[in-house]
């Protein structure tokens, strides 16, 4: 019995993640979609969230982001030495499941901390921007994200909803041509302008401009009303999203989760090869692993 009310409210959830909002997957797509896996979590999430759960919110609704979005001309000057330096870059290896997909369309990163303290090039060549960031623990995660002319960036929902995403404008087009879209409603990015917005969303972005845009990409812990929830948030973020640190240097860490991402992204050259090959045949093989896995989880 308690197997099946929990198989209940897993499907449940599921259905309300992909229900959620304006814009949706093909429910095909959605139903292997990470962020599926992740759906009870998610709900939770949601449900004791002191913030509103609107597409985009408001960032003045977290003061102690203040000092870092007063100060972004210093933090742009350390991205522009960075991209002189050529360290905002794709990762050189599969080591980078998070964002693996989107290096192909031209997005760059250089990480300044994952769940963690500063990476050790960060703190070397970063030092006012991770300053800020270490007097500021709700801030989770920060990158410096590049989008050249001609990038764009593939809808998509990042999969854990336990932390809202900050984006400072450092160095951009300041053009309507350049733009992200949550949940159908788009937003051009500008010089020393921040927007947040809900990632769990299916957002997407483009540069059709002849510029760079660079930014300072953050994840916020979303504040939650009780503190059990707010210890489930950060249980999950210790013990898995942290997991995913990839590393801009040799030095930096590099999480469990990126260390087997290259193991398995061997086997899934194999599936598109496959794939291109004989599509009929790997839609059948996919269909009967996941079929075969569901018949699984209700046997146990």
């Amino acid at each position: 019995m308690i197997k099946w009310i929990l198989i209940a409210a897993f499907v449940a959830s599921a259905l309300y993640v992909h229900f959620r909002g304006r814009v949706r997957h093909r429910f095909s797509r959605q139903i292997t979609d990470h962020s599926t896996f992740m759906a009870p979590i998610n709900v939770l999430m949601y449900a004791f969230s002191r913030v509103p759960t609107t597409p985009f919110v408001d960032p003045d609704l977290f003061p102690e982001l203040a000092p870092l979005r007063a100060r972004w001309r210093e933090v742009r000057d350390e991205a522009l030495r960075l991209r002189e330096l050529e360290k905002i870059k794709a990762s050189e290896g599969y080591n980078d499941v998070g964002f693996n997909s989107f290096f192909r369309r031209g997005w760059k990163r250089f990480y300044l901390k994952w769940y963690d303290e500063a990476h050790p090039s960060a703190s070397t060549l970063c030092p006012v921007t991770t300053a800020l960031l270490r007097e500021i623990p709700t801030v989770k995660a920060a990158m410096f994200a590049e989008l050249p002319p001609g990038g764009h960036l593939h809808p998509h929902r990042d999969p854990f909803a336990g932390s809202l995403r900050l984006h400072i404008g450092l160095q951009t087009p300041n053009d309507d041509g350049c733009w992200i879209d949550v949940d159908g409603t788009r937003y051009s990015w500008r010089d020393g302008e921040s927007v947040m917005f809900d990632e769990t969303y299916i957002h997407t972005a483009r540069n059709d401009t002849q510029e760079q845009r660079v930014i300072l990409f953050c994840d916020v812990e979303r504040p939650l009303r009780y503190r059990w929830t707010q210890a489930v948030n950060r249980w999950v973020g210790r013990h898995f999203v942290a997991a995913a640190a990839s590393p801009n240097e040799t030095g930096d860490r590099t999480g469990a989760l990126n260390r087997a991402f290259g193991r398995f992204y061997a086997l899934r050259l194999r599936a598109k090869e496959l794939r291109k090959r004989n599509k009929a045949l790997y839609y059948v093989l996919k269909w009967a692993l996941l079929l075969a896995l569901v018949v699984l989880i209700i046997r146990l």
